[in-house]
């Protein structure tokens, strides 16, 4: 695998909160693979701030132009059908951020992030958080919030989830949860929340995962 094409044109403005806190976490030089990676942005900071060996996949063609547009290597491709074609330990960091919920099987994607990186970091919209609750109970339908923001009947988003239930589902599946960031509705960590204050005030949820090695 090659880095980023240096003569290419840095992309401008800041990264989203939650992205900065991945980009955070991901040591330099690293070999990192983004699911589901949009236009690009994530990836094209980790090339320039942190010279990282990036790689992206992305199921939206103008997702794709973007990225390869500012000279990125990313591929169309659907985490669900072709996550199963990487090789075990191919990147120190598999990344899927914002895009579980959207995945016609939750559970066999995760399965695969922690055999293809040798840590996976997951964010998702967490279904449990207060305003969603709130909303469910005063009014009896389907909340539309920043980090859900389409009607229920169009949405790419099929398995919402809350936090209790993605620590549940990396129980079952004997991953190992390293790092938890509780993040509220400005997309910044929350420190010092967890349990069911997690799951009642986290709008967001963020985890570095792991699998064990024989």
């Amino acid at each position: 695998m090659t880095p980023r094409d240096s003569g290419a044109p840095r992309r401008a403005g800041p990264l989203r909160p939650d992205l900065e806190i991945i980009a955070s976490l991901v040591p330099p030089k690293s070999r990192v693979l983004d699911v589901g990676c949009g236009d690009g942005a994530l990836l094209d900071h980790l090339a320039h701030a942190k010279e990282v060996v990036g790689r992206g996949m992305e199921l939206s063609q103008k997702g794709v132009n973007a990225s390869v547009s500012q000279g990125l290597s990313v591929i169309q491709g659907d985490a669900d059908t072709d996550l199963k074609d990487y090789p075990d330990d191919a990147f120190d960091y598999a990344i899927l951020s914002q895009t579980l919920q959207a995945t016609h099987d939750p559970r066999h994607v995760l399965e695969h992030l922690v055999r293809i990186g040798c840590r996976a970091i997951v964010s998702f919209p967490n279904f449990g958080y207060w305003r969603v609750r709130l909303h469910l109970l005063a009014h009896g339908r389907m909340p539309v919030t920043d980090c859900l923001p389409g009607a229920w009947y169009d949405t790419p988003n099929i398995h919402l989830c809350t936090i209790r239930d993605f620590v549940e589902l990396c129980r079952a599946q004997g991953i190992t949860i390293e790092r938890t960031y509780v993040l509220g509705a400005d997309g910044r960590a929350r420190p010092g929340l967890s349990g069911r204050l997690a799951n009642l005030l986290g709008q967001q949820a963020m985890f570095v995962l792991c699998r064990e090695r024989l």
